[in-house]
Parts: structure tokens; sequence; C-alpha cells
């Protein structure tokens, strides 16, 4: 904890980055848990939990590591097992479209800012490494199956009323929406096509 504290001291941007996305994504948890502390707290739990453990087991069987962690010793991020996947996941089920159909663009977006947001840390950091066994493309298939797992949970967990989703129509052509998600389709895949191109 002492050499933790030291590259805090000394201005270590990983530490930062780390910190600051632990104290929004808490924020956002909270945000989400207190329209329903009953329902999603169960839903928080519930992602928190299997999140970490996921994040285990693909540690342990060697596909990524974590050099940078406020908590060394666990070898894992913790805090933000506990608060940033569980915010995508609370953030999801309470404001995804009703259909199903409409549900996959919402989720496209959430998706590629969260596998965008990945990339730039295995680029421009040390919090995780890749490695041989794995890449952004496993991420981005883990990210989908993630998501849409416990937006069944979500619906089994938290009903109706305690919900907020967004209206289907804003995700038609020229909507807000629309809009939105092109916008974070078309900065991220060419981002990804840069971190291809740089990879190979």
């Amino acid at each position: 904890m002492a050499n933790v504290w030291a590259k805090f001291a000394s201005g270590h941007k990983d530490y930062y980055i780390l910190l600051i996305s632990v104290l929004l994504s808490l924020s956002g948890t909270l945000w989400v848990l207190k329209t329903s502390w009953k329902y999603y707290g169960r839903l928080y739990a519930i992602a928190a939990l299997a999140g970490s453990v996921i994040c285990a087991l693909f540690v342990g069987l060697g596909y990524y590591r974590f050099d940078s962690l406020l908590i060394p010793v666990l070898k894992l991020p913790v805090f933000l097992l506990l608060t940033l996947f569980p915010f995508y996941v609370l953030f999801g089920v309470k404001y995804s479209p009703k259909p199903w159909p409409w549900k996959i663009p919402f989720y496209w977006g959430i998706v590629h800012i969260g596998v965008f947001f990945e990339t730039m840390l295995v680029e421009f950091t040390d919090i995780i490494q890749f490695k041989s066994k794995w890449d952004i493309w496993d991420s981005y298939t883990w990210w989908w199956i993630f998501l849409l797992v416990f937006e069944y949970v979500g619906a089994l967990c938290v009903p109706d009323e305690v919900r907020r989703p967004i209206d289907k129509h804003l995700f038609h052509f020229g909507k807000v929406g629309w809009l939105v998600l092109h916008f974070i389709l078309i900065l991220t895949i060419f981002m990804a096509g840069y971190y291809v191109g740089k990879v190979t």
C-alpha cells in the first residue's frame, strides 16, 4: 500500500484514472439505486458478484492481468468490479427500451463506449494488459454476453414500475437517439480500426 500512496503522491496517472473511475461509477450506481434500493440493490449484488467471479476466472486462466491496482495484493480491480460493471448493468436495465429489437441499438452504444475506454486503458496505461490468449474482440464479445444476460436477469428482478425505458422512437432515423448512437459507433469503430492497424 505504501507503494500505491507513493505513486499517488508522485502524480502517477493510472491511480488517478482508477480513483476517478471508481468515484464516477459509484455516484452513478447510487443514483440508480435510489430509484429502488430493494429491486436495484438485489440486481447490484448479483451483477457485482458475477462480474468479480468472471474477472477472477479470466485472470486465473491467464487471459489478462492488472498491473496498477488500488489494492495490489488482491490482483483484481475490486473497486471497479463493485462499482463500474454493476453501474452499466443497473443503467441498462433501468433505461433500455421495452421492445427487445430496440434494446440492441441501446446496448450497442453502451458496449462500444465500454470497449473504447478499455482499449484506451490497454494502450496508454498499465492498469490492464492483455495476454496472448485474449484480445479486444474477446472483450467485445463478453461485454455483449454480460449485459444481455443481465438485461434478462433484470427483467426478473426489477418490476416495470421502477424502470424508465427510453422511448424506442428516439432511435428512429434523425432522432436524438439515432444521432447519438451513430456518433458513438463512428468514433469507436474508427478507433478500433486504428487499434487493429497498430497491433497488426
